[in-house]
């Protein structure tokens, strides 16, 4: 029996430029990332305004396990059996994690011959989106502590900074760590932690996300901390919302693949 991997290579892939045609996708909507990858421009959504949404099926799961719970295997076969017997679908699965890449369990694009393609790709660097995520959220954390090193004109409070770092890789030694050392140049020292990427806030509001105006509205309205009056402080406040905004300006639109 083939492994995932090998069933991967061996996989005859269509230009993506065919497989966005199939799906109603125009080519001067589409940002390609080589021949087999490419991002779809938010236009398309003014375009097709008035087309009728279509039915939505959610694939979900509880109790993880260590190779994950099938949820992009079930969501990649339904998609391929609705196409198999006539009908129109398109499967819609999150980015992976390149922790779990490198650890047991090894990927996440599906399984046997319900795989998303090119693998390798999809499960590595991809078209950056993850990158994004990581750079706009670890830009309000420096944002958080140069905000305290510049003396503290918001005067937040230390113990109350909710924010946490973000990598893309499962570290544990960075989940409690001290920040701030070696003396009046290394900012404030005060316990912090990292999260992976994406388990961040930043990641759940791209998957809410409708466009450049609306993230940058919600980017404004993360709270980080409080002052020491008891105050909410939010990235408005520490003028990180435009910045991160800009960061995200590529990551927002969606990437297409085959299946």
């Amino acid at each position: 029996m083939l492994s995932d991997l090998e069933i991967a290579q061996q996989a005859e892939l269509r230009p993506i430029v065919d497989v966005a045609k199939d799906a109603g996708i125009l080519r001067e909507e589409l940002k390609l990332y080589g021949d087999y990858m490419a991002k779809v421009d938010l236009s398309i959504l003014d375009r097709l305004a008035d087309v009728p949404d279509a039915k939505l099926i959610l694939v979900t799961a509880i109790t993880p396990t260590p190779l994950g719970e099938g949820k992009t295997v079930v969501t990649l076969g339904l998609a391929q059996a609705l196409r198999h017997i006539g009908k129109k679908a398109m499967a819609t699965i999150r980015e992976p994690s390149m922790g779990p890449t490198f650890g047991i369990k090894g990927g996440a694009c599906g399984g046997g011959y319900a795989q998303a393609v090119p693998m390798e790709e999809i499960n590595l660097h991809f078209t950056g989106d993850i990158h994004a995520v990581g750079a706009a959220n670890n830009l309000l954390a420096a944002m958080i502590d140069a905000s305290l090193w510049h003396n503290n004109p918001l005067n937040i409070d230390p113990f109350t900074i909710s924010w946490n770092r973000g990598v893309d890789m499962n570290d544990v030694a960075l989940r409690n760590i001290v920040i701030g050392l070696g003396g009046r140049r290394g900012g404030w020292p005060r316990e912090a932690q990292f999260d992976i990427t994406v388990a961040s806030e930043v990641m759940a509001i791209l998957a809410l996300t409708s466009g450049l105006a609306d993230i940058r509205k919600r980017f404004g309205r993360i709270q980080v901390a409080y002052d020491r009056d008891g105050n909410p402080i939010t990235a408005e406040d520490l003028n990180a919302a435009g910045a991160m905004t800009v960061l995200m300006k590529d990551a927002i639109k969606p990437n297409l693949v085959l299946p």
